[in-house]
């Protein structure tokens, strides 16, 4: 097992990082900046997606939703700079579900179509683009 450092050496240069992993990193980076601006700036990122006003109680919810969303972009970001095929595949599983889900959500009146969109969209544009990579570097194998 790789000492401490020699993982933390690996995470900041990516070394041994491929085409597909780098898809998961930079997935991780959109989905942690899209955290900050949900915890510096609730009301900002309500008024992005034509919620109606939020309460002090709805914003703090919506930071504490940036916190989580923040800790999963970083396992995404440091999955992808360390190449780890199996985090990369199991984001392959996970991706393709968002879409079905935020349908699910809004059908039943639970988040604004809006919200559900925009996960959508993002989700499973980045699965297709990760399942690309993923793809390309397995026939180049």
């Amino acid at each position: 097992m790789p000492s401490f450092s020699e993982m933390l050496q690996r995470l900041l240069t990516a070394q041994g990082q491929g085409k597909t992993a780098k898809t998961v990193e930079v997935f991780g980076w959109l989905i942690l900046v899209e955290s900050l601006v949900l915890f510096l700036a609730p009301d900002f990122a309500a008024s992005l997606l034509r919620l109606p006003a939020l309460s002090e109680q709805a914003a703090n919810y919506l930071r504490l939703v940036g916190l989580l969303v923040g800790g999963l972009g970083m396992l995404y970001i440091v999955s992808g700079r360390l190449n780890a095929e199996g985090f990369v595949f199991a984001s392959l599983l996970d991706r393709p579900l968002v879409p079905p889900v935020m349908a699910a959500l809004w059908l039943l009146n639970m988040i604004p179509w809006q919200l559900a969109v925009l996960f959508s969209v993002q989700d499973f544009g980045s699965f297709l683009w990760t399942l690309s990579a993923w793809r390309k570097e397995a026939a180049a194998s």
